[in-house]
């Protein structure tokens, strides 16, 4: 799973190590419902150790799932399940390794088997997990990790399955208005401005149609054009794109998910691999400071880096800036970028190109943030321009580059 990841061009991998049934893929301590009293490996397997070394080795990313909920435990539902769910989670989170991402979903609940006793099990979602406890718990043993769940408290759930972050998606969150498992699904999407925390969205959504491995749906695979819609509506609009990928009976990812995230590779791959906009002339209607500071002169937008960016005196807010190839070029992506540090200032902006003398609008949309690509029909034009048309203080644009998606 891990090698078909960093194939597909991805930088990290969260292992499900418990899903609601409660059943751990490493031998936990503190419960019997685990691989150690299954036949695989004779009982001294450990699959969440073998992911972590996988990703080591392919130099990608490790993260963890655990579920709140569990079907199987005789106390959830009661105080004393939160030192059992503690206790897992210490063992995540200090035998494999840094752990980038914490995911942990909203899970609340329902029919169970609890060691034998059949029945349905509410709890109180706002109360019963007792989150900021958990979440320093996290902060403690692995202080770089991102925590993941509706309200954060570092990145949030995008408020659907499907993958698609909202045209208009803030980084920014009120998150103390959320808990785990109670959301408003049109606010997640496209964040509270003003918002109290930075809080981007995460877009979860399956390269089948279900979240698990079936037969029947190996003919249902995403296509590598529709993993390149969803890389569009969640990349291409600040958040990041988490993609499920069920491993089979065999323990592998299918042939089928397989050939499909390896088309999605080389797509994503040619599109990208060149910015026509690289060195080109850049111009502006107005450069903070008369442009005798190099920090913010519009050059910065097309220089490769992300830490330099193009800037207007403080009371010039909505500037427009020019970039000029000097020769035709035929693209059908723009990517956009602030300078985080400064926040998102952007409300809206418009693009232009340059035909027959004159400029022709062929784009406008709201946020930007860490990433926004606009995507259109192919362009033509040896000329582009963005209009800054709405924003409460003077943008600071980190980049403007331009791509070509191949044939």
């Amino acid at each position: 799973s891990s090698e078909r990841r960093r194939e597909a061009g991805m930088k990290g991998l969260i292992l499900t190590c418990k899903h609601h049934d409660g059943f751990c893929l490493w031998p936990s301590k503190y419960t019997a419902h685990s691989v150690r009293n299954s036949p695989w490996r004779g009982g001294r397997g450990d699959v969440v150790k073998e992911v972590a070394d996988a990703c080591a080795r392919h130099n990608l990313r490790f993260g963890i799932y655990l579920s709140p909920w569990d079907r199987n435990h005789k106390d959830y539902g009661r105080p004393e399940y939160l030192v059992y769910f503690r206790n897992q989670l210490r063992e995540l989170l200090t035998g494999y390794g840094a752990v980038f991402e914490v995911f942990l979903d909203g899970a609340n609940g329902g029919d169970g088997y609890y060691d034998g006793a059949r029945e349905r099990r509410q709890i109180d979602r706002e109360t019963y997990y007792d989150w900021p406890t958990t979440w320093r718990l996290v902060r403690e043993l692995q202080p770089n990790a991102m925590l993941f769940s509706d309200a954060g408290p570092d990145v949030r759930w995008v408020g659907n399955e499907r993958g698609i972050a909202g045209e208009t998606c803030w980084a920014t969150s009120n998150r103390e208005d959320f808990v785990p498992g109670r959301s408003d699904v049109a606010r997640l999407n496209r964040g509270d401005r003003p918002g109290t925390h930075w809080v981007p969205a995460e877009c979860d959504v399956s390269i089948r149609p279900g979240w698990f491995y079936h037969p029947s749906e190996d003919d249902k695979v995403r296509s590598p054009q529709n993993l390149m819609h969803l890389y569009y509506a969640s990349v291409g609009r600040g958040a990041s794109f988490l993609l499920n990928l069920p491993p089979d009976r065999r323990g592998r990812i299918h042939d089928s998910d397989v050939r499909s995230l390896r088309g999605f590779r080389h797509v994503l791959g040619a599109t990208f691999a060149r910015d026509l906009a690289a060195g080109a002339r850049v111009s502006a209607s107005a450069v903070r400071g008369a442009g005798r500071d190099k920090r913010f002169v519009p050059q910065n937008v097309v220089d490769g880096k992300r830490d330099t960016y193009w800037a207007t005196d403080d009371q010039i807010t909505t500037p427009d800036l020019t970039v000029d190839v000097g020769r035709e070029i035929t693209f059908n992506v723009v990517r956009l970028r602030e300078h985080l540090p400064l926040g998102q200032r952007v409300e809206a902006f418009a693009l232009d190109q340059w035909r027959e003398g004159r400029w022709l609008q062929f784009a406008d949309a709201t946020s930007i943030g860490s990433c926004r690509l606009v995507r259109s029909e192919p362009i033509t034009t040896s000329k582009v321009r963005l209009r800054i048309m709405q924003a409460p203080v003077c943008p600071a644009i980190s980049e403007l580059a331009l791509f070509a998606e191949p044939k």
